[in-house]
């Protein structure tokens, strides 16, 4: 079966014509059998039908239809037969056999247009080949005409899929494809350009043509057969060269300029200078600091640039022929060679790996050409003179010149800026230290490079021939400072630094900072001396109990600055800083802001009930185990027990005068009278005194005796109040901070006060008088020193706290056994046969010898 949809409506109406035709030309007597089936939508009509009245016959014309022309003798009829004309043989039409629609007596014009429904209205199923008697009249239902429109309406309403021609409709009208709106856009922009090359290209083509390969050549014979012409020779020439102009024109367009810097080639180290500005000590993993092109010579300058690129401030960021020789090397030997521009070598050092290959080669050329073109020679220059290696664990030209010669850049002559130049070819084929051979090397190098100046007009014969002799470098890099306390003196500088200088851990990470502190060099050395003594004292005394032995200490000037600390034996070993652990109370050494307190805030009364301020010479009960009292009775503890204060050796004192029992450490006069001062007001002098109000517990009566615990360092800057006649600075560890020669904003503490002028004289005059009764063989008469020891009650720990000179230094000495909890333990002679000793003979060895 076929089953025809659409084409079959104009075939069916061609062969309806022909059939027409032929009916009217052909010849007679041709046989039914050969007739083709009618191919109207009408059933087909019996040979036997009687055409009705009026019904024109077979053959001949209808009306108005016109007349046929009878075709010429041996010209065949090419004509194409009308639509509706009948076939010869054909049955006539007339009166159907029963069962048979009756004709259609619509005109032939409307025939025609219901002959050609629109595509897909209808379809017909022939069954031709089925039919046992091709002779046989068709039967009437030869053909069927099925509805596709009503089909595909009720195919789609039973199974719920959408109607196809609208879903195609639909396709047929999603919006252009990118390429195709690309291609719009761009057609009208280059069809200028087009037309004005269409003259060249049509110009060009002839000469083209004649250059394309021919092999075997014409016209040759034997081997010149295929030697290409002249022609051809300079077209490949040509067209390669084309060719890798366009190769290199894209890859420049393609290649940008990284945005990240390796992070070697922009960290920095952050170096810490004593207070007289020598080198102290140094942060980070890479040795290199920045210095601006402004302050680095010119004879190093030009000593760099005659020994890696003379041409640097004329060239285009790169050597053509250094790169051939690069790749030549690469190529035909396997290995890499040099031949780099300075600004390939920047690029090198702060974009790309150190990976040796051509790729990284060719990238490396691409982006010193945009490099270039975007960025100043000097910058360039600047730039490579600040990250280059230079061997000895430095980068940069300023940490070379301190590595090798222990002064700074703007300090080397030309010479000494040959050599380091020299070790940018590699430092450890040219650092003359490691070996004979390295040595001979450099000075052959030195000699060329200092010549290469010459000839180049940046040195002058006469200063050349001043340098006869080689420049030897220092045979060690002796810069910084590698004693075990000089980890926890960074330690305290960087947290001041950061934190005045509002600088971020990143930032600090990322270096180049200059911080110049106010640590003493000569100070710091006596103090840590003396600790180390009294260790090494006590190892030998107490082995055991000296494992668990702590020492802190800390000096700072009647201005705040901290002069020298001991953090600990070594931080790698004891991470945190004894000078600054506020772990033990302070005990007596407490006693002089009680005093002070009372000096500033406190009221007694007279016998006649008057009263009147407290003085120096305010008389109070210095007996042992006396009761403390309050305006409102005594005062009882919270397990129900009257608090009591005691006398070192439960000495009674009697009536004493406050500067005296200041001066002999009498506990019961100042348990007693921190109660009649009020304790708030005893803690907000210790606090303006230098006290952080973290180092306060609850206010009870021991708070009078030292129940606080202040770090050395607070204490010190305590007693330095007194002795700054009651100006308080709080104390600080930098006085000033650069980043690569520039100054960095800091936060610097101003003095405030703390207390009156007379009372910080009085605590002081106090003090004096104390340490000349302990100490009377170490005090001469004319010494300005003042000081107290302070002990506690369960013999925990053992301080002493003195100033001289305008200078303050506190000791402490405690046991702890880390290893199992952090609760003081009895000191049981750590610190001395009188407890205090020892804390007293490490301050008196560390301020003696400095007056």
């Amino acid at each position: 079966m076929q089953l025809k949809v659409g084409q079959l409506r104009a075939d069916n109406a061609q062969k309806a014509d022909r059939d027409a035709e032929a009916g009217r030309t052909g010849k007679p007597g041709t046989p039914r059998s050969a007739t083709p089936t009618s191919a109207t939508p009408t059933s087909a009509t019996p040979k036997s039908a009687t055409p009705k009245p009026g019904t024109p016959a077979a053959g001949a014309p209808s009306p108005g239809t016109p007349k046929a022309t009878p075709p010429r003798p041996g010209i065949p009829n090419t004509r194409t037969p009308k639509p509706g004309a009948a076939k010869p043989g054909a049955a006539k039409p007339g009166t159907p056999e029963p069962g048979t629609p009756k004709a259609d007596p619509t005109p032939k014009s409307e025939r025609a247009a219901k002959a050609h429904p629109p595509a897909d209205e209808t379809m017909q199923l022939k069954v031709d080949s089925l039919r046992a008697d091709a002779k046989a009249p068709p039967p009437a239902d030869e053909t069927m005409q099925l509805k596709v429109d009503s089909l595909r309406a009720e195919h789609a309403s039973k199974s719920g899929m959408p109607d196809l021609p609208a879903r195609s409709a639909r396709r047929r009208k999603a919006p252009p494809s990118v390429l195709v709106r690309i291609a719009a856009v761009l057609r009208p922009l280059l069809a200028p350009a087009a037309a004005r090359l269409a003259p060249l290209v049509e110009g060009v083509t002839p000469y083209a043509r004649k250059l394309r390969p021919l092999y075997p050549r014409p016209g040759r014979t034997g081997w010149r057969r295929w030697i290409p012409s002249w022609r051809q020779s300079l077209g490949a020439v040509l067209s390669s060269l084309g060719l890798t102009s366009l190769l290199l024109t894209i890859a420049y367009a393609a290649t940008d300029i990284p945005d990240n810097l390796n992070t070697y080639a922009t960290q920095q180290d952050n170096v810490f200078f004593w207070s007289d500005g020598t080198p102290m000590a140094r942060t980070g993993w890479v040795q290199r600091q920045e210095m601006p092109l402004k302050d680095i010579p010119d004879d190093v300058r030009w000593a760099v640039l005659a020994a890696e690129n003379a041409s640097f401030y004329s060239d285009p960021g790169i050597s053509v022929s250094g790169i051939g020789r690069a790749l030549w090397r690469t190529v035909g030997e396997g290995d890499t060679q040099g031949g780099s521009t300075i600004t390939q070598q920047y690029v090198k050092n702060v974009y790309l790996s150190q990976d040796r290959s051509v790729g990284r080669k060719f990238t490396e050329a691409m982006i010193a050409l945009k490099l270039d073109n975007k960025m100043s020679k000097d910058k360039i220059l600047e730039n490579y003179l600040n990250t280059s290696w230079f061997g000895r664990g430095t980068y940069g030209i300023q940490r070379a010149a301190q590595a090798y010669y222990g002064k700074d850049v703007r300090q080397l002559n030309a010479s000494e800026a040959a050599f380091l130049a020299s070790l940018l070819k590699g430092a450890g084929l040219y650092d003359p230290v490691l070996s004979q051979e390295n040595h001979d090397r450099a000075v052959e190098r030195w000699e060329w490079i200092l010549d290469r100046m010459v000839d180049l007009g940046k040195l002058s014969p006469t200063e050349r021939a001043t340098y006869k002799s080689f420049p030897e470098p220092l045979k060690q890099s002796r810069t910084y400072d590698t004693g075990k306390q000089s980890d926890y003196l960074v330690e305290l500088a960087t947290q001041y630094a950061k934190k005045t200088a509002h600088i971020s851990d990143k930032e600090f990470d990322l270096g180049g900072y200059q911080i110049y502190t106010t640590f003493d060099r000569t100070r710091e050395a006596e103090l840590t001396a003396a600790v180390t003594k009294a260790r090494k004292e006590a190892k030998r005394n107490s082995p055991a109990r000296a494992k668990t032995a702590h020492y802190g200490a800390a000096s700072v000037t009647a201005d705040g600055r901290i002069l020298a600390i001991y953090g600990g034996p070594d931080h790698r070993i004891q991470g945190f800083n004894e000078s600054n652990a506020t772990t033990v109370p302070a005990g007596t050494a407490f006693v002089p802001f009680v005093y002070a307190a009372a000096l500033e805030h406190g009221v007694t009364k007279t016998r006649d009930g008057i009263a009147a301020p407290v003085t120096p010479d305010t008389v109070y009960n210095g007996d042992n185990a006396i009761a403390v009292t309050t305006p409102e009775g005594p005062y009882w503890d919270r397990s129900g027990k009257q608090v009591k204060a005691r006398n070192d050796g439960e000495k009674d004192w009697g009536q004493i005068s406050l500067r005296t029992a200041l001066a002999q450490s009498v506990n019961t006069t100042f348990m007693q009278l921190g109660m009649d001062t009020g304790l708030p007001n005893v803690r907000k002098t210790a606090e303006a005194a230098g006290f952080l109000p973290s180092s306060f517990g609850r206010q009870v009566p021991e708070l009078s005796l030292g129940s606080a615990t202040p770090s050395a360092l607070r204490m010190a800057t305590g007693y330095a109040t007194f002795d700054a006649d009651g100006k308080h600075t709080e104390p600080y560890s930098v006085n000033r901070i650069t980043r690569n020669g520039s100054k960095v904003a800091l936060d610097r503490p101003q003095p405030r006060t703390a207390m009156s002028g007379e009372t910080a004289r009085a605590v002081t005059e106090g003090l004096t008088e104390s340490y000349r009764l302990a100490h009377d063989t170490d005090a001469p008469g004319t010494a300005t020193v003042a000081g107290k020891a302070g002990t506690t009650q369960d013999d925990t720990a053992a301080w002493y706290v003195g100033t001289n000179k305008s200078v303050s230094t506190a000791v402490v000495v405690y046991r702890i056994d880390l290893t199992k909890s952090l609760e003081p333990l009895p000191l049981k002679g750590v610190a001395g046969p009188n407890a205090t000793d020892v804390p007293y003979d490490i301050w008196f060895r560390a301020m003696s010898p400095l007056g």
